[in-house]
């Protein structure tokens, strides 16, 4: 005869409290059935309560496809950190990755400040020669400002930029994964193929090195829309397909500003930098 578990008793109560609040968390649900007389260890309710909460069902995305030129997805990734002399700045990584192609941009910055992002996006278009007709972002603080359901709210900044090169932003769509993935995807491949076991003496050796992959190793991976090609075979059937550049570049500038305290000094980067006493 098999003796019921000291939990059975109360998994009525369990079942009803995770049927009204399904997110409760198990530490929580372990000290109210320690308040009903449950003497149990906390290991073991644990794992009762793993079988028993409810699943959420699961979602199905349609897997999306774009046309040559049509679309480019955009994102910022952290790389850990990096020593410049005596300050220790985080490592960026700007990615840009074509749709259609699966082409890959890549540049590392020092932050993710509005200079940087448009900056990777200007390289990008010249390393390509062209530019996609809309970029995808998530809620990146570079790109939407505010967000109210499907009323979007982008940084001006981006909109000035995006009108000098005549390409839409388009906002992801909020719990849709899929509708970014190659991007995703993209940073996840740099992450192992490129940057794991990566040896470099500065931020400009590093960004050589990503220039150096993207248009090699990476161009010649199979294109996983159609793998009998290469991602550089499908990028030169799309490359005309993109928008051409204009004639005279976004200017971008980057302005930093710093307070001068009693002393002759402005502090930066951990530096101190003289100043003249006017």
């Amino acid at each position: 005869m098999i003796r019921p578990a000291e939990v059975d008793q109360y998994l009525p109560f369990v079942q009803r409290t995770l049927e009204t609040y399904p997110d409760l968390t198990a530490s929580r649900l372990y000290g109210m059935v320690q308040e009903r007389g449950y003497k149990g260890s906390s290991s073991h309710f644990r794992h009762m309560i793993a079988l028993h909460r409810p699943r959420k069902a699961a979602e199905a995305f349609l897997r999306l496809r774009t046309l040559p030129g049509e679309q480019g997805q955009v994102d910022w990734a952290h790389f850990g950190h990096i020593e410049i002399g005596k300050a220790r700045r985080p490592l960026m990584a700007f990615v840009m990755v074509l749709s259609y192609s699966r082409d890959i941009y890549l540049r590392f910055f020092l932050d993710a400040r509005m200079e940087n992002f448009l900056r990777g996006h200007a390289g990008a278009f010249n390393a390509w020669n062209g530019l996609p007709r809309g970029l995808l972002y998530d809620n990146l603080k570079s790109a939407v400002l505010e967000r109210h359901g499907d009323a979007i709210r982008f940084h001006p900044t981006l909109l000035a930029f995006a009108g000098h090169y005549r390409f839409e932003p388009r906002p992801v769509a909020v719990a849709r994964g899929n509708e970014k993935g190659r991007v995703e995807r993209a940073i996840r491949h740099i992450r192992e193929a490129f940057f794991i076991a990566r040896k470099f003496k500065d931020l400009d050796d590093l960004n050589a090195q990503a220039e150096q992959w993207c248009r090699n190793q990476a161009a010649d991976r199979p294109c996983p829309e159609d793998r009998t090609m290469t991602v550089r075979q499908v990028f030169a059937q799309e490359q005309p397909m993109l928008l051409p550049l204009p004639t005279n570049p976004y200017p971008i500038e980057e302005q930093i500003a710093a307070k001068v305290g009693k002393t002759p000094y402005v502090r930066f980067d951990l530096n101190d930098y003289s100043v003249p006493h006017t």
